[in-house]
């Protein structure tokens, strides 16, 4: 069984920064395709970022692009989301997301990831 949690939400002015990391423990974790999203309130879940199991591939939002980073560390079955020049736009509750397989496409659809945290909450004010 695949268990994720996630950690570092917060509450921080517009143009901050904020890590967000992500904890991923299951059979062969280290090849999994893990991915952030974001859901606002009263929005649906949208995707953020992914990074394929070597971490030699990544892709963003076209709305954060430039102020995200995602990264992994498969020896700690972790994986952070480095936010900068946050907007209060980006308030949501954050979720990491787990597709237990190799990719050789990135995966930014809801619908394809197996197993998702609990998400944490990032505030965002002006």
């Amino acid at each position: 069984q695949v268990q994720v949690v996630e950690f570092g939400g917060g509450s921080v002015q517009a143009g901050a920064s904020l890590t967000l990391l992500c904890v991923a423990s299951g059979p062969n974790s280290d090849t999994y395709t893990m991915g952030w999203f974001r859901q606002a309130p009263g929005k649906e879940r949208e995707f953020v970022a992914t990074i394929f199991w070597s971490g030699t591939r990544t892709e963003y939002a076209d709305s954060m692009k430039g102020r995200v980073t995602i990264s992994r560390d498969n020896a700690k079955n972790t994986v952070t989301l480095q936010m900068n020049s946050l907007k209060p736009e980006d308030t949501a509750v954050y979720f990491c997301a787990v597709r237990p397989s190799f990719e050789i496409h990135p995966r930014t659809r809801e619908d394809e990831y197996d197993y998702w945290g609990q998400g944490t909450q990032v505030t965002v004010s002006a």
